[in-house]
């Protein structure tokens, strides 16, 4: 199982594989907001462990256990950022609260809030119910 950095760097490799075609040690280091020889090096354990293939200068290709892997999390934050859009979060602090929690649910409580995302998603009222709810709370 990859650590919550190993998390951070594939989840960024496949959105801009998905986005651009390919990723660049530069690009990485830019999103993430490191050094690029901090990527060389994860790049390089992530080798090891058969999440992607990397040739020095040549560039990098996410395996097959990668690119899984790299979907569920993209997945999984795409999906923490609906929920918390849902329950009301302001805008501002959505992708700083992804980020924040992300690595700190277990996989049955994604599944969880997935469940509940799904329930507001089919019936508009609801999420009409709930936003009533959080106003009266509000006006308290």
């Amino acid at each position: 199982m990859p650590t919550p950095s190993m998390e951070d760097y594939l989840e960024r490799i496949y959105k801009l594989i998905d986005e651009k075609g390919y990723a660049r040690v530069s690009d990485i280091a830019e999103g993430l907001e490191v050094h690029p020889s901090s990527v060389t090096k994860m790049i390089q354990k992530l080798d090891k462990d058969n999440y992607l293939i990397y040739e020095k200068y040549r560039g990098l290709v996410l395996t097959n256990k990668g690119k899984k892997m790299g979907k569920r999390l993209m997945d999984r934050h795409q999906l923490l950022e609906s929920f918390l859009t849902i329950i009301g979060v302001q805008e501002e602090n959505i992708y700083k609260d992804v980020e924040g929690i992300e690595h700190h649910l277990s996989w049955d409580s994604i599944t969880c809030i997935e469940t509940l995302v799904e329930y507001f998603k089919r019936d508009a009222n609801r999420l009409e119910e709930l936003n009533g709810i959080r106003n009266d709370l509000d006006n308290e």
